[in-house]
């Protein structure tokens, strides 16, 4: 328990930290890390939902092997947002008023949920490779929806600031 709470609060702060030292603008937008990291969360989606399918229909060995690759890619995910970030700072929403407004809706909660689902998807994966599939069970109905809502917004918000704004980044 120790490990996953040290983990979290290790990776939140390292994200935070990069977030803030690094100005807007330090490096090149034609990076295709953004593109990368949406198709890691539409993947990381997409796995998600064959997990929660094949637990549904009690095919154990699948679910555990789609819920392992959506961790790898989220992990993977989380490393590569890291390096962009790292290399080119906060990246500005250059769109409408209007659709600038949506960009934050979608944003802000995106950016809540990721912070808070880290220690859920650990402390759900530690439950199940520990073999307690009860409190799994019942801590992965919290996680999933958490998690779906991440990944899923995670595309919306590459979506809203890199194509379907006029001044592209």
């Amino acid at each position: 328990m120790l490990i996953i709470a040290g983990t979290t609060v290790a990776v939140v702060t390292g994200i935070a930290w990069l977030l803030w030292r690094v100005p807007v603008g330090a490096g090149g937008h034609a990076s295709l890390l953004p593109s990368l990291n949406a198709c890691l969360n539409a993947m990381t989606t997409a796995c998600l939902l064959l997990g929660w399918r094949a637990i549904r229909q009690r095919r154990v060995r699948q679910h555990r092997a789609w819920m392992l690759t959506a961790v790898l890619l989220s992990a993977a995910f989380l490393s590569s947002y890291v390096v962009h970030h790292y290399r080119v700072g906060s990246v500005r929403f250059a769109g409408p008023a209007w659709l600038r407004m949506v960009y934050f809706l979608v944003l802000v909660p995106h950016i809540v949920l990721s912070a808070v689902m880290v220690p859920f998807v650990l402390l759900t994966l530690w439950r199940a490779l520990q073999g307690n599939f009860s409190q799994h069970r019942q801590l992965a109905r919290r996680t999933l929806p958490i998690w779906l809502v991440v990944s899923i917004t995670g595309v919306l918000v590459y979506w809203l600031l890199y194509h379907a704004s006029p001044g592209w980044n």
